[in-house]
């Protein structure tokens, strides 16, 4: 078929481009995951999105196409919380894994999934297997107060080669957008959702909503979803898509982060991890709240989760 049709719609610049519709970005992105369009389309696509931006509703029809072709994890006993990484460090030390691990030790399950999409940044990743949790290789089972780590070829290796356009053209495509809004599970999941610039913010909310998931959303460190430890972010919560204002962003940055270490490798990263998970440096006060949010919001989910099962809740028993 080919998609060179959308891209006359979406590639006629900033002003004059068009928006897609839901059912139209679903069969774009399709046609791009089941390698139908030609390399020329792909990247013509990936600088014409780039140019004009997405909107919800194209948002929604990716996530569509990719969740349609998704390989998935098996249902966990509470609520999954799905923990995207795609960024990585590149000044500050990444907290990903930190709260990958904190929220397992609320007794959730956790799943970190992503790829290396800018080779001068510290990957999560290289961090994670430092600390004793591999990659998995195919979806599985995890169990609660678990982390398992998965790279996005595991789960869709088409969407694994969309991502790797940015090496060859140097610009994030909307494989990067809906990479982060992923759900590898079949049963009820949290999103953990981040965006770098406020611009993004309204439309972030819209996709939430328009696909009815269960998320926290908020500034992300770096391009991760972990909270940056100096500040107070603004938390939008999310439950079926239904939307409320958990906490309002705080002015200020902190001068300081105890025992935060100034170097960013992975060794250095893992040790500092290891060192406040076992009590000999304090949580940082933002990861912290990030974590007590992602909590109070299972419990609200698995709420809804056991009622319609007629079993009684027990995360946080």
């Amino acid at each position: 078929m080919g998609i060179s049709h959308y891209i006359k719609e979406i590639g006629r610049g900033a002003r004059g481009a068009k928006a897609l519709s839901r059912a139209q970005a679903a069969d774009l992105m399709g046609q791009v995951l089941d390698q139908q369009a030609s390399d020329y389309e792909v990247g013509a696509f990936c600088i014409a999105m780039r140019i004009k931006g997405e909107t919800a509703e194209e948002m929604c029809g990716f996530w569509d196409a990719v969740q349609q072709r998704i390989r998935r994890f098996a249902p966990t006993a509470a609520p999954l919380i799905v923990i995207p990484s795609y960024n990585g460090s590149r000044r500050l030390p990444t907290l990903t894994p930190l709260l990958a691990l904190l929220l397992a030790r609320e007794g959730l399950p956790v799943l970190v999934h992503g790829m290396g999409t800018e080779p001068s940044r510290v990957s999560a990743f290289a961090v994670l297997e430092r600390l004793g949790v591999p990659l998995a290789h195919t979806p599985g089972t995890i169990a609660d107060g678990s982390v398992a780590a998965v790279h996005t070829a595991s789960l869709l290796p088409p969407l694994a080669r969309l991502l790797a356009v940015r090496q060859v053209i140097g610009l994030r495509n909307p494989g990067h957008s809906v990479a982060k809004l992923l759900q590898p599970c079949d049963a009820r999941s949290i999103l953990l959702g981040s965006y770098t610039h406020p611009e993004y913010l309204p439309m972030l909310q819209a996709t939430l909503g328009g696909l009815a998931l269960n998320a926290l959303l908020s500034r992300g460190l770096e391009g991760e979803v972990c909270a940056d430890p100096r500040r107070t972010p603004q938390y939008d919560g999310f439950v079926a898509g239904q939307h409320r204002l958990l906490q309002a962003r705080a002015s200020g940055t902190e001068s300081g982060v105890p025992g935060l270490p100034e170097q960013n490798d992975a060794d250095t990263t893992a040790r500092y991890t290891e060192a406040v998970l076992a009590g000999q440096l304090p949580v940082p006060a933002g990861l912290a709240q990030q974590v007590q949010l992602v909590a109070e919001l299972a419990q609200e989910v698995a709420r809804g989760l056991h009622a319609d099962q007629g079993i009684p809740t027990s995360i946080g028993a």
